[in-house]
């Protein structure tokens, strides 16, 4: 199998955890190393890769093919934009850019060069939003009326990442958990006409907005997105309601937890929920009412890797666009607007 050499931009928990595992479960892909500024921990779990002392040293290196740009949001446009310079393809985490304009010079210089750009969107690949998504595009609700997707955590605690709590372009929970809920609405509906967006500060000493409540606004249909800090008690992460039933489904993909406690994944059961989790279906099917759990499909993102690597081999689509990173930075830029004029935006 055709080796795609790969670099990362950092080795902390996303480089560790979402990244390295895969690019070593794939055959695919040969993991090069990582650009490590002080701590220098790659070695400890791959001995016989690189720890590159600086970003222009794997610029430099024509060996490496894709570099995954997994730094703070503030970054991300200004390295994509050198990995693009340098011939390279790239992988970029959310949130894609800090700005829509931003996104949109990067798939125009991506476009330019014949390069690959794909944003890191992997909870398109969660068992539970892939749920959701077979539920709805299986018609069992039939027409849909609202959605509210949530994202929410209990965590009054500031984060130890200096980067995350700094008032800066890339930080705040709108630009860490939002594109998560975002992309996934956009992959299921599309843009919407319409956005509006509240987004608040709820921590003590918090300088980043750590709440929001965002509504998409379709022809016949509402979107509501929901994140935050101070919900010790779930909602469900996924509520659907169409003109037939409704399907409820609480978070429950067990990848992010399981790789942060070493796991490897794999190929077979890996991203297999608790049946305890199962979502609650209630609808109608052939003139029968049904109430009962719905089975959960498995999610594995190593699908989102596999996808990568047969875009640059073949010259096919990436699994998550440029044009889908700008989508959901015109989405926050809207959010913002709002917030700030206390009314609905037109896209």
């Amino acid at each position: 199998m055709q080796q795609i050499k790969t670099a990362l931009l950092s080795y902390g928990m996303s480089g560790k955890v979402f990244h390295a595992p895969f690019l070593q479960l794939h055959s695919g892909f040969d993991l090069v190393g990582s650009w490590e500024r002080s701590k220098k921990l790659i070695h400890n779990d791959y001995p016989n890769v690189k720890s590159f002392e600086s970003l222009e040293s794997i610029l430099n290196d024509d060996s490496i093919e894709l570099v995954i740009v997994n730094t703070p949001v503030a970054t991300h446009f200004e390295y994509a934009k050198k990995v693009l310079n340098a011939g390279k393809h790239a992988l970029v985490e959310k949130a894609f850019t800090t700005t829509v304009e931003e996104a949109r010079e990067l798939a125009e210089l991506a476009k330019a060069k014949g390069l690959k750009l794909c944003v890191f969107q992997n909870r398109r690949w969660d068992s539970d939003f892939k749920t959701v998504q077979k539920i709805i595009n299986e018609g069992l609700l039939g027409e849909l009326v609202e959605a509210e997707f949530h994202f929410d955590r209990y965590n009054p605690l500031l984060s130890p990442k200096t980067h995350k709590e700094t008032a800066n372009n890339g930080s705040g929970i709108l630009k860490d958990l939002g594109p998560h809920l975002i992309d996934q609405a956009l992959c299921l509906f599309g843009l919407p006409k319409a956005v509006s967006g509240d987004i608040r500060i709820t921590r003590e000493n918090s300088l980043v907005d750590d709440w929001i409540d965002l509504t998409l606004y379709y022809e016949n249909f509402r979107m509501r997105l929901k994140a935050g800090f101070f919900v010790r008690e779930a909602h469900p992460a996924f509520t659907v309601h169409g003109k037939k039933g409704s399907f409820l489904k609480p978070r429950g993909d067990v990848q992010e937890d399981d790789l942060k406690l070493g796991k490897k994944p794999n190929r077979t059961d890996w991203g297999t929920e608790p049946e305890s989790l199962q979502g609650l279906l209630h609808t109608e099917k052939d003139g029968k009412i049904i109430r009962a759990k719905t089975p959960t499909l498995q999610g594995n993102y190593y699908d989102l890797f596999d996808s990568l690597y047969h875009s640059i081999l073949k010259n096919t689509d990436e699994p998550v666009t440029a044009q889908d990173g700008a989508d959901v930075m015109k989405i926050i830029g809207a959010a913002i607007e709002s917030n700030a004029v206390k009314k609905i935006v037109f896209l």
